[in-house]
């Protein structure tokens, strides 16, 4: 497996939550001599390499290198969350005497692929003085057990949402909250809240007869934090800023405090250019100026599903990045947007595959029409290739990282 495919699997099984996404892209940015700022506070006029935290998302940027407070930023979105099962708020349930966690889902994940796995439950809890506790349990903790052929001979459908999800933790009933933060050395009396959900704990790592493919969970968008923070740290610094957005909640509609359809991304932009010494007319000139790649994994065609994919818009595994457009703007791709992402693949020479959906199928979409419609920045929506998504776990090519990491760089820093 190529350095960047293990890079990845590293990168994806340390961080088993949006929380733990952004703690681990924070601590690569440290590393790279970017600063943490505060939202509270004044941030420096200095330019230099910066970021900020808002929850499960992040935002990191390289200030202009003589544009000025006008100048333009290349932008590369993403997301940190990724379909799951989640802790309701009462969880702890008894039933046939056994210790069971209520649990409800996330988004939109395949739901059977959730079944008879091996689960860890991480996230994080708040104690009363309002600070907040990185958890992970670290190991396989909770499983949601299928029911035997010999009672459900006809095999029908997709697990009920409601009834059929619950995970089995303990042999007697327990008291989960407690147990988890006393395993995570916190006081179980000062937590007064939590954000709580499950992981799969089997590693990511290679698939295939010459380590071909990458498996592994939250794919989808942890490849393109992984990718988008890579291309930043390496991306040579330029005239224009260099940003990456990774907004928490994509997979339930980005409308929350620090979802892409907040002021998140725009107030960050602002408060750049106000620090280089410009005004709300340096801020609209930047903005005009700017350009966005809205990162997302994108659908390689299926080998056991052919006719579900759009017949002249074949995506292949090991093919290289993905152009993403849909004329009822489920993607903010447009000519322009084309042309500033092709141009920087063909500089980094790396190919470029496009990707239209089927017009009978219904289309997903991604934080590029919010983001856009929220800034008013030029917005280009692209992706990797891979398989499964929305399953506990995905696959990809492993050659298609680096190819992603490249096209990214190359966009960041053209």
């Amino acid at each position: 497996m190529s350095p960047s495919a293990a890079d990845l699997c590293r990168f994806v099984d340390a961080s088993p939550t949006p929380f733990h996404v952004v703690a681990t892209a924070a601590a690569e940015l440290e590393r790279a001599g970017f600063a943490r700022l505060s939202e509270e506070q004044a941030w420096p006029r200095e330019a230099g390499a910066y970021y900020v935290v808002r929850g499960g998302s992040l935002v990191a940027w390289r200030t202009p290198g003589e544009g000025g407070p006008s100048a333009g930023f290349r932008v590369v979105g993403g997301h940190t969350d990724s379909p799951n099962l989640r802790l309701k708020q009462h969880h702890d349930a008894s039933r046939q005497d056994l210790g069971v966690l209520a649990l409800e889902p996330y988004g939109g994940p395949i739901l059977s692929t959730w079944l008879d796995r091996d689960l860890t439950i991480a996230g994080r809890l708040v104690t009363r003085d309002g600070a907040e506790h990185l958890v992970d349990a670290g190991r396989p903790v909770v499983r949601v057990p299928n029911l035997a052929i010999h009672l459900d001979r006809d095999q029908a459908g997709a697990p009920d949402r409601q009834r059929h999800l619950d995970g089995l933790w303990s042999i007697e009933p327990a008291a989960f909250l407690p147990w988890l933060a006393t395993e995570s050395g916190v006081d179980p009396a000062a937590v007064v809240g939590f954000d709580l959900m499950t992981a799969d704990t089997l590693p990511s790592g290679p698939v295939g007869a010459h380590d071909d493919f990458v498996a592994a969970p939250r794919l989808d968008n942890q490849a393109t934090c992984f990718a988008g923070l890579r291309a930043l740290v390496e991306a040579e610094p330029a005239a224009h800023g260099q940003l990456l957005a990774l907004f928490d909640h994509e997979e339930v509609g980005s409308t929350s405090e620090r979802g892409a359809q907040s002021d998140l991304l725009s107030t960050v932009l602002e408060r750049i250019v106000l620090a280089a010494g410009g005004g709300r007319e340096e801020y609209h000139r930047m903005i005009a100026a700017s350009v966005c790649a809205s990162g997302d994994m994108a659908h390689a065609t299926h080998p056991n599903h052919v006719e579900r994919h759009e017949p002249l818009h074949r995506i292949t595994l090991g093919g290289g990045p993905v152009l993403k457009v849909n004329q009822n703007l489920r993607y903010a791709t447009d000519g322009r947007g084309t042309a500033a992402f092709a141009e920087a693949c063909e500089r980094a020479e790396v190919p470029l595959q496009r990707y239209v959906h089927r017009a009978d199928l219904p289309c997903g979409s991604t934080i590029g029409p919010l983001s856009a419609a929220r800034t008013g920045m030029l917005t280009v929506d692209v992706g990797a290739p891979q398989l499964a998504m929305h399953s506990a776990r995905e696959l990809m090519a492993a050659a298609d990282v680096d190819l992603y990491v490249r096209a990214l760089e190359a966009f960041l820093g053209e």
